[in-house]
């Protein structure tokens, strides 16, 4: 989250140095829609927040729309736009909130009116009460599933891959890895990736090992697409925001793993980083899309997380 914020200040900071005067980001559509819109200046550390923004919103548009006289620019691309662009949040979601809640026995009903609509993280500590999944899934399931499905060589290129910080180009480099290091023996490379399962055939036999979390609401549509996340010790997902459609729920298969929350940058005067360790059969459900979040996986077993995204 830092290294998010000395960014922005970064490109703050060299739109000040640039020949783009205040009255032409004034002249912005896109300013003059944040500004009759926003909140965010209600203070002196709301309104550099807000200036900040209002400078990476505006130079993103001058930049593109060709508006500069020169070829010269000082941002490097790529970069995930969607995170720049992406609308404020409602800090209802993490005023007073000061840890993440794990509870049991939930009916949809509270579940939904204390966590869900109000887009507050929880841990359902018996998430997964009577999953076979729990027993069964390893790294050689998943490599004996996908074999059996007759996809192993050739695992569908439209299914999302996350490589991390590894080689690995796809899952099936990852299924084929040698088994010293697939097991995290002592020299072995560290490892830790995720990817979506866009494998019907394996995806009907996922479901038999699972099925929908007891504790969302009977309106709730389960998303069918899973994301499974898997790794050793020491890895995890860098601090970032997602860019999918709705909130998450992720079950601790196997092993533990710390998450580590922060609210949106326009909240972070107001709202405070949080941090929680899910254990094995537990599940966690978050706005991933609203809330930054960390994850490491801790010593002791491999760590699988399924999950999928609800209504």
């Amino acid at each position: 989250m830092e290294r998010a914020e000395k960014r922005f200040l970064a490109i703050f900071e060299k739109i000040n140095q640039s020949n783009v005067s205040k009255e032409k980001l004034k002249k912005l559509d896109v300013v003059k829609k944040l500004i009759g819109t926003s909140n965010l200046i209600e203070n002196s550390e709301r309104k550099i927040s807000y200036m900040v923004f209002i400078g990476i919103f505006a130079y993103m548009v001058y930049f593109f729309m060709g508006l500069r006289g020169d070829d010269e620019c000082f941002l490097e691309f790529p970069f995930d736009t969607t995170k720049v662009f992406r609308g404020p949040v409602n800090c209802d979601i993490c005023i007073n909130v000061t840890t993440v809640d794990k509870i049991n026995n939930v009916s949809p009903d509270d579940f939904d009116k204390n966590y869900a609509s109000i887009g507050k993280p929880v841990v359902i500590t018996d998430g997964t009460k009577g999953w076979k999944a729990v027993d069964y899934f390893s790294f050689d399931f998943f490599k004996d599933l996908y074999q059996s499905t007759g996809n192993f060589a050739d695992i569908k290129l439209e299914c999302q891959f996350f490589p991390y910080k590894t080689e690995f180009k796809s899952l099936s480099d990852v299924l084929n890895m040698n088994p010293e290091r697939a097991r995290f023996e002592p020299g072995s490379k560290p490892w830790y990736i995720g990817w979506s399962n866009c494998n019907d055939d394996a995806g009907k036999i996922l479901r038999t090992y699972y099925h929908r979390p007891y504790f969302l609401p009977i309106t709730s549509e389960n998303i069918a697409l899973n994301w499974i996340f898997m790794g050793g010790k020491g890895s995890g997902a860098h601090m970032h925001v997602d860019d999918v459609t709705y909130p998450s729920w992720q079950a601790q298969i196997k092993g533990r793993k710390t998450w580590k929350l922060a609210p949106p940058p326009e909240c972070m005067h107001k709202c405070q980083r949080m941090e929680i360790t899910v254990e094995p059969g537990e599940i966690i459900v978050i706005d991933t899309n609203k809330w930054y979040h960390q994850t490491e996986i801790l010593p002791g077993s491999i760590s699988i997380t399924i999950g999928a995204e609800f209504d």
